[in-house]
Formats: C-alpha cells, sequence, structure tokens
C-alpha cells in the first residue's frame, strides 16, 4: 500500500481549483454547472472558460481530487442526464486537500485584520 499523501503537499491552490474544489464538495456536477456556480459565488470575479476549466479538471483528475464518474448507476436518471456531459465528484482526499487550503487561507485572512486591513 503505496504511503498516503500530505494534502498540504499541493497547497497553495490556484483560485480556479479551488473554486472548481469547493463547487463540487456540494456534490456531483458537470461542467457547465462547474461554470455556472464560481461564476455566482464569486459574482463574476473569476470566469471559467471552457479550455481553462477542462484543463484544470484534468489536473485535479491527474492528483485524485476529484473523480469522473461513468458508471451509469453513478449519473443522474436518464430523464435528467445528457449522455455528452461529463460528472464529477470530489473524492477523500480532494476533500482534505479542500480543508487544507480553506485553512491556509483562514490564517492569511486572520493576519490581514490583525493588521486591520480587513474590517471583521
Amino acid at each position: 500500500m503505496a504511503p498516503s499523501r500530505d494534502p498540504r503537499s499541493l497547497l497553495p491552490l490556484t483560485a480556479v481549483a479551488f473554486e472548481i474544489l469547493l463547487t463540487v464538495s456540494d456534490g456531483d456536477c458537470h461542467g457547465y454547472q462547474i461554470m455556472q456556480a464560481v461564476d455566482t459565488r464569486t459574482d463574476g470575479a473569476i470566469v471559467l472558460h471552457p479550455g481553462t476549466l477542462y484543463r484544470a479538471l484534468a489536473r485535479l483528475l491527474d492528483e485524485s481530487l476529484i473523480e469522473e464518474l461513468t458508471s451509469p448507476r453513478q449519473r443522474p436518471a436518464a430523464d435528467d442526464d445528457d449522455e455528452r456531459r461529463r460528472y464529477y465528484r470530489l473524492t477523500k482526499f480532494g476533500r482534505e486537500v479542500l480543508a487544507a487550503e480553506a485553512a491556509r487561507l483562514s490564517r492569511q485572512v486572520d493576519e490581514a485584520r490583525a493588521r486591520r486591513l480587513v474590517k471583521s
């Protein structure tokens, strides 16, 4: 059995990777859902164009932070699905990396608040 990786070894995440992981932490999503959720949550500050999104998804898949749902049983019911869509799910390791990054960012914000750069 391979030793488990330290989630902190992948930090810091890019803003795009963080937003994608944050989105799929809510549940299984396809690419267009991810694009919409990130745009809405960031109030348009981060816009994922298809090329950017799918390159980022490929990296997250390579790092085993997300997985693609390939089994028909994992996908939505046929009436609610489009077979051309690719659905993604956060892995256990992906959740650990996301939590580690959120904690890292929180410490940074705490430091900014301590210097009165950010209001509480």
